[in-house]
């Protein structure tokens, strides 16, 4: 299967930020209340790019208090 890896990790992000109605702004904070300290436009920059690391993916999923992730597609 080619699939743009980046791309797929970015709306799985996005789609778990718009199910929680959660913008950077709000994703900067919380990632502060799990000791993550970034700045609004860092955090904005890496989600635009879709080049974050899986440990920036399993730190946001974790500040949103994500506990069950569907990857599936229907």
């Amino acid at each position: 299967m080619d699939r743009d890896w980046n791309s797929y990790a970015k709306g799985v992000l996005q789609a778990e930020m718009a199910r929680r109605q959660i913008k950077a702004p709000d994703l900067v904070k919380l990632l502060a209340d799990v000791g993550v300290k970034d700045n609004q436009r860092n955090v904005a920059n890496k989600i635009a790019r879709g080049t974050f690391s899986a440990a920036f993916l399993f730190q946001c999923l974790a500040a949103m208090e994500v506990r069950n992730l569907h990857l599936g597609e229907d």
